[in-house]
């Protein structure tokens, strides 16, 4: 069975304003039929655990919700009904601000950047642009060049 490289950018919200919720469910989507890449875990202890942490939800809870395979606005809908109807509007701009605002370290950019083959200018510094890179990169790598 092939795997697949998520794309969705950790920079995307959906209707709720919460940015890298729908990369999550696109990994966890993709691990629950088999086809996340293996480089790729379906919660890590990145931004994907940051979202469900400031958004109170376990991730125990998430990931038995998961297995019922919903699209992105059913997830969406549980996640409201999780949290009463509504999200804290200023915890969920906290979260962005932690997501747009976090910098991986010097040595990770530099790896980041050098797969991807562009020479490190200092212009490049936040991580979800560097995740970009790294993901387009190696889906170039491995879908597309062979």
């Amino acid at each position: 069975m092939s795997s697949t490289i998520p794309l969705i950018s950790s920079g995307v919200a959906g209707p709720l304003g919460v940015l890298h919720l729908p990369r999550l469910w696109e990994k966890v989507s993709l691990s629950n039929v088999g086809k996340l890449h293996p480089d790729y875990p379906a919660i890590g202890a990145g931004y994907d655990s940051m979202v469900l942490g400031a958004l109170g939800i376990e991730k125990e809870a998430f990931v038995e919700f998961m297995k019922s395979k919903p699209s992105y606005l059913q997830l969406e809908a549980w996640i409201l009904d999780q949290k009463g109807g509504a999200l804290d509007a200023a915890v969920v701009d906290e979260l962005n601000a932690g997501i747009l605002g976090y910098e991986h370290k010097e040595e990770t950019r530099t790896e980041i950047l050098q797969a991807a083959g562009r020479e490190d200018d200092g212009s490049i510094l936040d991580a979800v642009n560097l995740n970009n890179l790294d993901d387009w990169a190696a889906f170039h790598r491995l879908e597309i060049a062979g």
